[in-house]
């Protein structure tokens, strides 16, 4: 039995297993299993067709359109390493994207020939160095955690690539002796800058789609009460929120569940100095519709029918294997988040010993965090008494690490390297978090 049919009898006997001694009449079973189901709506709504649907044709055009020369020159294994890593660690900056986003690029120019250091710093810093979500973290949860949260995002991108290229050295050589063995592709049939144009449209669209709305939300029930929250999930009927401003006998942080049938109306309240990018995100579809359309009046210029058709098929072939791993990791995440309170995480994570920063970086590369929920819900679990290093932890493992993101880089990359990937992030993340919480209290 290959590994891959080994994973497969792994995952299918754990569904048994589930399935046969769960009890499904526990209240707490049955709330984490609308939960599970509650937070894949949200996921759909929220980040399927906005997101992931526009980054899997990014990776298809990535593995059609690329030259594998200039891929392998540029970010192989015997590229440059200054180039190669600075390029990679700073994507993040450019993206300002969540994981599901960056998923299916890591595939694309892993499939296409960069070696496995550029593209892992790559897969951690996109969508950990958020611009919008440095500044944010910086003035919601304090500077010291903001500058720490950049610097520490941006180094752990280089030290992982570089720790993993030398790991797998043996493996990369491998991987390009068989790249080169291949035929050389034909000539490209349009220019550098058109690529590179085709590309730039296509991201942009990407990153507007995918705009976060850095406000609160405010919220004007029927019955006269006014609530500042931060709107954590959204179904089709109700709002799960995080109270930011007390009322009543509801505290700051708390979590509540509201039926869209008693909401009047809502507004929206934005921070100092981030009306801009409230700005951006009420008109992100404008920007992203030009975008769109500049896609396609390229896409009927200068590419061919056969092509097109290379383009779609390398799109469904990413999408069929990486959507349901993200589906199947979002109901996880959802089903075992019900099943553990704030209050105890909060317990788990609290003062600044190892274990308290190995607990937060754990915790941080198993949940999915979408881009700038992570900040209302460090804000509350420091409210409860958690200690500053494993928040930083929490901030350098939880962005690029998540049950969807692993499964999904798993079938990209392998166990082996996929383990060692998880294990750097934790620990890295873990002593780090332990150093800070030493020094700002």
């Amino acid at each position: 039995m290959n590994k891959r049919e080994l994973g497969i009898f792994a995952g299918l006997a754990a569904v048994f297993l589930l399935a046969y001694f769960l009890n499904f009449t526990d209240p707490k079973i049955k709330d984490a299993v609308m939960e599970a189901f509650y937070m894949l709506q949200w996921y759909a709504r929220n980040h399927t067709l906005a997101c992931v649907v526009p980054a899997m044709f990014i990776a298809g055009g990535i593995a059609c359109f690329f030259s594998k020369e200039a891929v392998l020159r540029h970010l192989g294994p015997k590229a440059k390493r200054v180039e190669a890593y600075s390029v990679a660690s700073v994507s993040g900056t450019v993206l300002a994207v969540c994981s599901c986003s960056v998923l299916p690029m890591f595939a694309g120019i892993y499939r296409v020939g960069a070696g496995l250091g550029p593209a892992s710093a790559f897969l951690y810093s996109g969508p950990a160095i958020n611009v919008m979500a440095i500044f944010l973290t910086a003035r919601v949860l304090g500077y010291d955690l903001g500058i720490a949260r950049l610097i520490g995002s941006i180094v752990f991108a280089v030290i992982i690539g570089l720790i993993m290229a030398a790991i797998f050295r043996k493996d990369e050589d491998d991987r390009t002796a068989a790249a080169m063995a291949l035929p050389e592709p034909p000539p490209a049939k349009r220019s550098l800058w058109q690529t590179s144009l085709f590309f730039v449209a296509m991201i942009a669209f990407l990153v507007f789609s995918d705009w976060a709305n850095p406000s609160h939300t405010i919220l004007h029930k029927k019955d006269g009460t006014r609530l500042e929250v931060a709107v954590m999930l959204e179904t089709t009927e109700m709002f799960r929120v995080q109270i930011e401003e007390p009322v009543g006998n509801w505290r700051k942080g708390q979590k509540l569940d509201l039926q869209k049938s008693d909401i009047e109306r809502t507004e929206r309240f934005a921070p100092p100095n981030y009306q801009w990018a409230v700005w951006v995100y009420d008109h992100r579809w404008w920007f992203a519709g030009a975008c769109f359309l500049a896609t396609l009046a390229m896409v009927g210029s200068w590419f061919e029918r056969d092509e097109l058709a290379e383009w779609m098929g390398q799109t469904w072939s990413f999408s069929k294997s990486i959507i349901p791993l993200l589906f199947g990791g979002v109901l996880v995440t959802g089903f075992v988040g019900a099943l553990i309170p704030e209050e105890m995480v909060a317990k788990w994570v609290g003062g600044d010993s190892f274990r308290a920063n190995l607990v937060a970086s754990v915790i941080g590369a198993m949940w999915y965090f979408a881009t700038l929920t992570e900040i209302p819900i460090l804000e509350a679990l420091l409210g409860l008494g958690m200690g500053r290093g494993p928040a930083l932890t929490l901030l350098l493992a939880g962005p690029a690490l998540s049950l969807p993101s692993i499964a999904v880089i798993y079938s990209v990359v392998g166990f082996k390297k996929t383990a060692m990937f998880v294990l750097l992030t934790i620990v890295m993340s873990s002593i780090v978090g332990m150093i800070f919480g030493w020094f700002f209290v």
